[in-house]
């Protein structure tokens, strides 16, 4: 145990060693830049940014021992460091009287680190992903409690081998729950605290109820005289879902439910920003794209340019919402969903749609506000009144404004929906969008539709 404890401590050394190999490598290139004779290469600048970096990799170090997070959460990390280096370096030069190195060299140098912070996490631990799959730096953990909270523990840790968990056992008093696992140890909790020291545990799984008090004190003592990490897993997960913030009632401890990053004012506000920096250019140099569009779409068939039509938004309030019109006018436009051989289409419309060009006017819903760039895709009045009858927590996905694109849709989720479990994965992915929103999981949303609309997509019609 000893020796794998002091590998993973080596492991940390190196990761923050990098960290810092990437902030002198950002500063060399901020010297080639502006050249050797500029007041930000001095040794006394190097000095302090070095120093400066010290309360970002103390907070943000912590990235490197996580072994189940998400390539947006590593990002929005790395920007957090770098917007606290940059504080506490503003500072340190205000202290030590250095005004002259200029604003803009400043904001070079945080967004350059940013960037290489970014791709050095990123990398690094796709890099320990491969060491941990290969069988190094694991981590020996036992689960306590064999019911179906311990049961999804054990499956979550074994979705991934570059997590770097091995299971060695699971532990429960009630023999019939026991029986249901197959292909590891299993023994009775008064066999646990033997279990730990000889087979040299670093984590303890809890999924038993916690109301059996004698059981979870004794389990973490075991785990407080061996030095083994002990994570709670609480029950109710399976009914009470999103994300929860510990807080407290007096002095009792409490969970505060909170459905959506969204919900907070600072993150709508950043998401309006990105919207309006999307939508502002896109509608100012509209007219290039629009007026050819229009034109073809009246020379091909009888009708309006725009197809307008009410569509569910935030909160279950009804907006109108524009598309280019790619059917010819019909009785069924509100009720029936367009299929892949529709009659309805024109053979222009077919390729507007195809190409999702017949999305673009939305952009000006999302200058209205109605609409965002990247949420759950808005549906037609009629089928939020359907589906919401036939899924659970359907309505969950109008609790932020509905999107052009969306996680669903690049997942593959659009189109038309001919069976029910299409919509049950679409609002699976809408409920996941809207719980774990954050800036750069738009970004990428974006990225990723205009990848998928210059490659094709089947689903597209």
């Amino acid at each position: 145990m000893k020796e794998r404890v002091r590998f993973g401590r080596y492991i940390r050394f190196a990761l923050s060693f990098g960290d810092y190999a990437v902030l002198n490598l950002v500063f060399l290139s901020i010297y080639f830049l502006v050249g050797k004779d500029a007041p930000f290469v001095s040794k006394w600048v190097w000095l302090i940014a070095n120093i400066a970096f010290v309360p970002s990799v103390a907070f943000f170090s912590g990235i490197h021992n996580h072994r189940i997070v998400y390539a947006d959460r590593v990002v929005i990390n790395a920007l957090q460091s770098s917007l606290l280096f940059v504080g506490v370096f503003l500072a340190l030069l205000y202290v030590f009287d250095i005004y002259d190195i200029g604003a803009l060299v400043v904001f070079v140098f945080g967004f350059m680190l940013f960037f290489l912070l970014s791709v050095w996490w990123l990398i690094s631990r796709r890099v320990l992903k491969r060491f941990r799959r290969m069988g190094l730096n694991f981590k020996r953990v036992i689960i306590i409690g064999a019911g179906p909270t311990g049961r999804m523990v054990a499956q979550e840790l074994a979705s991934d081998a570059g997590y770097g968990y091995r299971m060695m056992g699971v532990f429960d008093d009630d023999e019939s729950v026991l029986g249901n696992i197959q292909g590891e140890f299993t023994a009775p909790l008064c066999e646990v605290a033997d279990f730990v020291r000889l087979n040299k545990i670093d984590m303890i799984f809890y999924t038993v109820s916690a109301e059996n008090e004698e059981t979870i004190r004794r389990m973490m003592m075991v785990a407080d005289e061996a030095g083994v990490e002990f994570v709670y897993v609480p029950k109710f997960h399976r009914v009470l879902r999103g994300q929860f913030h510990i807080s407290s009632v007096g002095a009792l401890p409490a969970m505060t439910h909170t459905l959506s990053p969204l919900h907070s004012l600072p993150n709508r506000i950043v998401k309006r920003l990105l919207d309006l920096c999307v939508a502002v250019p896109f509608c100012i140099l509209s007219p290039i794209v629009f007026i050819p569009i229009a034109v073809v779409i009246k020379l091909t068939s009888p009708g309006p340019v725009f197809f307008r039509q009410k569509r569910t938004g935030i909160y279950g309030h009804e907006f109108v919402c524009f598309k280019f019109r790619t059917m010819r006018v019909n009785s069924q436009a509100n009720t029936l969903q367009a299929t892949a051989d529709d009659p309805r289409k024109t053979k222009f419309g077919d390729f507007l749609r195809r190409s999702s060009l017949d999305e673009l006017p939305q952009f000006f819903n999302v200058l209205i506000g109605d609409m965002s760039v990247v949420g759950p895709r808005p549906h037609m009045i009629s089928h939020t009144e359907e589906y919401s009858a036939l899924i659970d927590r359907y309505m969950v996905r109008h609790a932020v404004k509905p999107g052009i694109t969306g996680w669903a849709q690049v997942n593959g989720y659009r189109g038309a929906t001919k069976q029910l479990w299409q919509m049950e994965k679409r609002v699976e992915h809408d409920v996941w969008y809207i719980r774990n929103w954050n800036v750069f999981l738009d970004l990428k949303i974006i990225f990723l539709t205009v990848f998928n609309s210059i490659r094709g997509e089947k689903n597209a019609y």
